[in-house]
């Protein structure tokens, strides 16, 4: 039995496992909890397809199993996230059925990854932002709102209408024809990697100056640097 042909697999599962704990935690308002299995899923997300690669045990299987995973640890985890905020902006009643559009960002999620599956364009970079880039960018938001003293950022994230327009433009980010630089390391030189490496060494200072803010940030930065470098070189 080659055991090297489902370390990949059990890489993704358990990316699948980490995406379910979050949606417990994201159900009991513990968003510091969903955030860390979240971020610990898409860890595990970035390494799957590596490994594959590595002992050249690709397969289709691999390929849907994995898109399952990011489907719930990527897709549901923050569209849920995103239905507790709407839940507790301003404005919003029980009886208020406008929470409930906070899973339009599973939906682009959804329509993201499938189409990710059929899409031969995006082998070594996206069209679109990337599920997880997505995920996180979502829950960072209820813990800039707990730990900034922003008075901005307070009405801002406790604004229906706002959080609407960043559920509006999340799903379409997702699916937008614009092309990004892919995150992932698939060969081990420095060269062919030097881009991920500067970005992901900067996002780590942002993070570190910004916590929380810095993670919206990076995700900010990811989009208008890869549209910036297709503007360059386009001339």
């Amino acid at each position: 039995m080659n055991f090297k042909k489902h370390i990949p697999n059990l890489i993704t599962l358990l990316n699948l496992f980490c995406g379910c704990i979050a949606i417990v935690f994201a159900f009991q308002r513990d968003f510091e909890m969903a955030f860390f299995f979240v971020c610990l899923g898409i860890f595990l997300d970035f390494f799957d397809g590596f490994f594959a690669r590595l002992f050249k045990v690709s397969s289709p299987l691999g390929l849907q199993l994995d898109s399952l995973a990011d489907m719930v640890t990527s897709g549901v985890v923050p569209g849920t996230i995103m239905y507790f905020m709407l839940k507790s902006s301003s404005g919003m009643t029980e009886t208020n059925l406008l929470p409930f559009l906070g899973f339009i960002v599973t939906l682009g999620s959804c329509f993201r990854l499938a189409n990710f599956n059929i899409d031969e364009r995006q082998t070594d970079s996206f069209i679109g932002l990337p599920t997880p880039a997505n995920a996180l960018f979502i829950l960072s938001l209820p813990l800039i709102l707990k730990y900034s003293d922003s008075i901005i950022a307070l009405e801002l994230l406790t604004n229906h209408a706002f959080l609407l327009l960043i559920t509006l433009l999340s799903a379409y980010v997702l699916n937008a024809e614009i092309p990004l630089f892919s995150l992932k390391i698939k060969k081990m030189n420095f060269a062919d990697n030097k881009l991920q490496i500067f970005f992901l060494l900067f996002s780590v200072l942002l993070i570190v100056l910004f916590q929380y803010l810095g993670m919206a940030l990076s995700i900010l930065c990811y989009v208008l640097l890869s549209v910036l470098i297709n503007k360059f070189q386009k001339k």
